[in-house]
């Protein structure tokens, strides 16, 4: 929270205030998806796998291009922090901060969800969202955002007096994926990274900026679905705040399972292939050769 200004405002300080903003990446060139054609082959899907995520625990599964995905409310209010990898390149791996910067703060129907450097490109879009009735509320809160990280052992132990505790998020998600892909604890913390906050409603305060959570809006039924792009290997963590209603690391909050079901359809979407590289030429470009 920022402090009372020490700074005497200039005299022209309105007038600095008033100009308008600019955003910062026009999205008109950008090539999006095409939304009827994921959303015409939805009713031949058919569910060829399902996995439960713990509460307080993480799981993962893979999901070949072409496929959807949907994170499932099953059994009670419940968030999910969601990494996600390229199957057989971990170092290709969801970029929130350039996803919330093309997108917003929040992602849902029709969103792109984009991949790290030097690969930046599109490996999953959002093709259904059973809260996009929500919206922004009064708070400016809103449901899938993007712009928190994971709650982790590192920031509770600086928050809360030295205590050590070991289902955040962050941790949940790097067993899982040590277990998953045989690399060691350490190995598997580096590559996760951070996550889409599915079903989480946040927002940053009006008078201080500062992050806030509340209570989800999601019921069991809600689902979030997503169509692969590339070849993904997901991982999620139930997190052990269950709705985020109060605190996000804790054994003591209401917390349920998650249900992921992986879908194939009868038949790709028209005109779909595979998200292809980031066109940038980087040998040339990092030398800053013209």
């Amino acid at each position: 929270m920022k402090p009372t200004p020490i700074t005497q405002a200039p005299a022209d300080a309105p007038a600095r205030k008033a100009i308008k903003p600019v955003t910062c990446y026009p999205t008109e060139q950008l090539r999006r998806p095409d939304l009827a054609a994921y959303r015409a082959v939805r009713d031949t899907l058919q569910v060829v796998n399902t996995v439960i995520v713990p509460p307080r625990e993480a799981a993962t599964w893979e999901v070949p291009a072409g496929h959807f995905f949907r994170v499932i409310c099953s059994e009670g209010s419940q968030v999910g922090d969601l990494n996600l990898f390229n199957l057989h390149d971990l170092n290709e791996k969801f970029y929130s901060g350039k996803t919330r910067a093309l997108n917003g703060t929040h992602v849902g129907l029709g969103d792109q969800l984009f991949s790290s450097f030097p690969y930046l490109r599109p490996i999953a879009t959002i093709t259904h969202d059973t809260l996009d009735w929500y919206g922004f509320d009064e708070f400016g809160g809103s449901v899938h955002d993007v712009i928190g990280t994971r709650c982790d052992p590192y920031t509770h132990n600086m928050l809360n007096s030295g205590a050590q505790y070991h289902h955040c998020c962050h941790s949940n998600l790097t067993r899982a994926l040590a277990q998953t892909t045989g690399k060691s604890l350490a190995e598997s913390e580096a590559y996760v990274h951070d996550v889409l906050n599915v079903f989480m409603c946040t927002g940053f305060s009006k008078d201080t900026g500062e992050y806030f959570m509340k209570a989800s809006p999601v019921r069991p039924g809600d689902y979030l679905e997503f169509f692969a792009e590339i070849d993904l290997l997901a991982c999620m963590s139930a997190c052990p705040g269950g709705d985020c209603s109060s605190e996000h690391s804790s054994d003591t909050a209401a917390c349920y399972p998650l249900k992921v079901e992986i879908l194939k359809p009868k038949q790709t979407p028209e005109n779909w292939a595979p998200s292809a590289l980031n066109g940038y030429d980087r040998t040339h470009g990092l030398t800053g050769a013209r």
